[in-house]
């Protein structure tokens, strides 16, 4: 289940990263963020927590697109449900 959370949550970080009228400070985020979450030797919790710490810090950025900002507080909501378990 939290494989499969973390996959859904990798491709919306893919489609961030991809989008270039995101700017690349956040493209840079969405790319760290991915990196982190796709690091197995790290305990699962561990992982969403950082990316949650990484993604609401941006996600407050004025330059953020509204769709990106959307899309990255889609990401928070599925990572807290990991932290919530």
């Amino acid at each position: 289940m939290i494989n499969d959370i973390f996959n859904e949550v990798s491709e919306i970080l893919k489609h961030i990263m991809e989008n270039s009228s995101v700017p690349r400070n956040i493209r840079r985020a969405a790319d760290e963020s991915n990196t982190i979450l796709s690091n197995e030797d790290e305990d699962e919790t561990v992982r969403a927590s950082a990316v949650i710490l990484i993604l609401d810090e941006i996600s407050n950025d004025p330059n953020i697109p509204i769709h990106a900002r959307t899309l990255i507080w889609e990401i928070l909501s599925k990572l807290e449900s990991i932290k919530a378990n």
